[in-house]
């Protein structure tokens, strides 16, 4: 499928790649693509999003403030008080032993055959390759000959998750940029 993908679809792919990582994400979810998509997209189609309030800095902001939250919670510090686990103990004793920040310095290790050489793979959720397969989707039924950026856009619309909805600014916001999009991809045809 990637062949049939623009320059900048492609780059876009592959900066969603490069900002999971960035962000410690152990997978590519779909605001990871749409990071990845206003990070190389053509100016005409970030000026549509910017005019939505939808930027790089907003969103890359909005997902490093998200993997900040606390891994576990209160709920969960209460559950695993019932089992006779103290989670700030634990805690403490981390910091004692690896220093004040082991927690926030944790990432997964790289697995894999090449792991060594490109960081690790990260794989696609089935959100995000529900979100290639339909900007492909879109491309065909357009009976456009590539899949552009516009294309990835309006996978990332159609199949909004609740994430990537919150990022567009909410489902209203969201559903008025497919016609905006598709306008942009009639232009540029």
């Amino acid at each position: 499928m990637f062949e049939r993908f623009s320059r900048e679809a492609r780059v876009a792919i592959v900066l969603a790649q490069e900002d999971a990582r960035e962000l410690r994400s152990p997978v590519i979810e779909v605001p990871h693509v749409l990071l990845g998509l206003l990070g190389s997209a053509e100016p005409a189609l970030t000026t549509l999003l910017a005019e939505s309030g939808v930027t790089r800095a907003g969103v890359a902001a909005a997902l490093a403030e998200r993997g900040r939250g606390e891994p576990l919670g209160a709920e969960d510090a209460a559950a695993l008080r019932s089992i006779g686990i103290d989670l700030d103990a634990v805690r403490a004793s981390l910091a004692a032993g690896f220093g004040a920040d082991a927690l926030e310095q944790a990432a997964p290790e790289p697995r894999g055959r090449f792991a060594r050489w490109s960081g690790g793979h990260i794989p696609f959720t089935r959100e995000a390759k529900k979100t290639l397969e339909l900007a492909l989707r879109e491309a065909v039924a357009r009976r456009d000959r590539s899949i552009e950026s516009g294309h990835l856009l309006l996978g990332i619309v159609r199949g909004a998750e609740e994430v990537s909805t919150e990022l567009l600014g909410g489902a209203a916001a969201r559903d008025a940029l497919r016609p905006r999009i598709q306008a942009l991809l009639d232009r540029a045809a």
